[in-house]
């Protein structure tokens, strides 16, 4: 099975080698027929601290490091880590 890869911004990094970034998917409604913004919240696994508030990052699926961590940042401003 394929890991999924995610792209997203990166909200906070106040943990240590961890950052929490902000997913955003368009999905229609169903009824009204108009786009909205879904937005979900991940806490990703950052090994060197090298993500900071606001980064374009890809992120993807990894085994569980803790808790609430199961994704790993895998580039950050298009630029692999």
């Amino acid at each position: 099975m394929a890991r999924r890869v995610l792209k997203g911004t990166v909200v906070s990094d106040k943990c240590d080698k961890t950052v929490t970034v902000q997913v955003v998917n368009r999905v229609i409604h169903p009824l009204y027929k108009k786009y909205i913004k879904k937005r979900k919240k991940y806490a990703a696994h950052d090994e060197k601290n090298a993500c900071h508030i606001g980064d374009e990052v890809r992120i993807v699926e990894h085994r569980p490091i803790s808790k609430t961590k199961r994704w790993v940042v895998l580039s950050r401003n298009g630029e692999a880590l």
